[in-house]
């Protein structure tokens, strides 16, 4: 029959003392697997709140970038179009001032009565070709009334060689042009109710629509913009 022994006082603590130790361990074990949990938790938040401030701060500049972009955009279109409508005015004014200084010149035209006649000739042969009828009414200032006959005259003879046609023009001294017009005549024909208009002034407007393309090409080149000509 086994006999059991009652430990030692030394034995006792030697016992105690190693029980200490491995509880000691243990904790200490168990504290470094926390303290590296903890640590690892720690990173990955620190790491998203890094992340997330990162991304809003990313997101603030992108948005405010934009808003800049656009300001100078919105900012450049204005100056554009400011620019180009002063461009357009100073070309627009040129344009006024050489049609102005057209107009004024007008009159002049009549001062050599042998030029006048030709441009009275023309005029009128003009007007007996688009009218295409045998009897016609020539309007003109009073002044003009002979230069006016005679060039009628002529008129009706180039018609007649041209056309194999008579045409017979007479004056309308009831209805004469204003004497402040600067020269030319008006052709009535269809009983009174067809006009065409070749007074100086007529003459102008009608270059001023037709020739306004092609002064603004010679004076200001082409128009890179435009997308139809006349």
């Amino acid at each position: 029959m086994s006999q059991v022994h009652a430990l030692s006082d030394d034995q006792v603590g030697q016992e105690l003392r190693k029980m200490t130790a491995f509880i000691k361990q243990e904790a200490e074990e168990k504290a470094r697997e926390i303290q590296i949990k903890a640590d690892e938790e720690f990173a990955i938040e620190k790491s998203k709140l890094v992340r997330q401030e990162t991304d809003a701060i990313d997101s603030a500049y992108a948005k405010k970038f934009k808003q800049a972009q656009m300001s100078q955009q919105i900012t450049r279109s204005t100056m554009a179009n400011k620019t180009r409508l002063r461009v357009l005015g100073a070309r627009q004014e040129l344009l006024d001032e050489i049609f102005e200084a057209a107009s004024a010149q007008l009159g002049q035209a009549t001062h050599d009565l042998g030029r006048y006649k030709d441009i009275l000739r023309d005029l009128i042969l003009e007007g007996f070709y688009a009218m295409n009828e045998p009897e016609l009414v020539i309007r003109a200032r009073q002044a003009d009334y002979d230069a006016v006959r005679e060039a009628a005259g002529w008129a009706s003879a180039e018609y007649k060689h041209k056309t194999d046609k008579d045409v017979r023009a007479t004056i309308d001294a009831e209805n004469p042009v204003p004497e402040g017009s600067a020269g030319g005549i008006i052709i009535v024909g269809g009983n009174g109710k067809i006009d065409i208009d070749n007074t100086f002034e007529a003459r102008l407007t009608l270059l001023k629509d037709s020739a306004l393309p092609a002064m603004r090409k010679a004076l200001f080149g082409e128009n890179p913009n435009r997308k139809f000509f006349d």
